[in-house]
């Protein structure tokens, strides 16, 4: 994958998330294989205690995906969404009317709003995209109310180790070999996860909170888990050696998860996802802080 900004963002606009499509199998797959089953949108959003009548601007919306667990919160009229891609924000249209919520393509190192717009700002599972981290942590301060919180829902860098497993495995016989640096969703996390962006945020806001949530995808079958990772070749084709064929890749995949669920009955996949929630003055460390702050002008 290029380090180039531009081409970076090139990718995710024209392939990755030029339309919907590949981050609905990936949603899908979640809610239907994952054990014990939860909405994680929803537990995502109670670990902030709303007042009702909050701001929200949600960076990287994709097609909705928290909208309609937003709405059981505030008033839809409070939410804005932007996203890099176009056919994104298209997908959100069809599920929201115009009049209702406030779209558009916006980029999270520039954004198009004035100082202090936001309540809450929520940057789910997209910030390990963005490619100057440090810019678009200042603009979310700048449109973030002083009391304004930032949400940012990520995965552990220890999550779907057994993909992982079954990826360096497929390398192998295909004639590569693979660092655990090097697998297909680190390549990702590095940048942020539940781990580095603790301390990404840690060094922008005064006060970070951190929430897991253990989990497990649970396959019985095969198409789903090839259907899975089908959707993500978009990401991490590019990062594959040229002499390794995407096609040869996925049967190799195919045949490897095809022996584990004819063995065992099922194939586990263990993950680690979360939630980082960063303040300066709000949120969980309202009351801690002005403790803080009091302390300080009364030493």
């Amino acid at each position: 994958m290029t380090n180039d900004p531009q081409l970076y963002r090139h990718m995710l606009t024209s392939k990755a998330y030029a339309n919907e499509q590949g981050m609905m199998i990936r949603k899908k797959t979640h809610e239907l294989y994952t054990v014990p089953a939860f909405d994680f949108q929803g537990w995502v959003l109670e670990r902030l205690a709303w007042r009702g009548d909050e701001a929200v601007l949600d960076l990287g919306c994709g097609p909705g995906t928290y909208l309609p667990a937003l709405t059981q919160q505030i008033p839809a009229q409070q939410y804005t969404g932007v996203d890099l891609s176009l056919g994104m924000v298209k997908a959100v249209q069809q599920q929201a009317p115009a009049s209702l919520v406030t779209l558009g393509v916006a980029d999270a190192e520039a954004l198009p709003f004035p100082d202090n717009s936001f309540d809450v700002v929520l940057a789910n599972h997209m910030l390990y995209h963005v490619p100057n981290f440090d810019q678009a942590m200042q603009e979310i301060r700048r449109v973030l109310r002083p009391h304004g919180v930032l949400v940012a829902a990520t995965n552990s860098q220890f999550t779907m180790p057994e993909f992982n497993t079954l990826i360096q495995r497929a390398f192998r016989v295909l004639g590569q070999t693979m660092d655990d640096n090097d697998a297909l969703e680190q390549i990702f996390l590095r940048r942020f996860s539940l781990e580095t962006g603790t301390l990404k945020l840690a060094r922008h806001f005064r006060a970070v909170v951190r929430y897991d949530v253990p989990s497990a995808l649970i396959f019985s079958e095969v198409k789903p888990v090839i259907e899975y990772i089908n959707s993500t070749r978009p990401f991490y084709e590019p990062y594959m050696p040229q002499e390794v064929a995407w096609e040869d890749f996925i049967t190799i995949m195919s045949d490897q998860v095809r022996r584990l669920v004819d063995h065992f009955g099922e194939l586990t996949i263990n993950k680690l996802a979360g939630v980082l929630i960063a303040t300066d003055q709000g949120g969980f460390a309202a009351e801690y802080l002005r403790l803080m702050d009091q302390a300080s002008l009364n030493p």
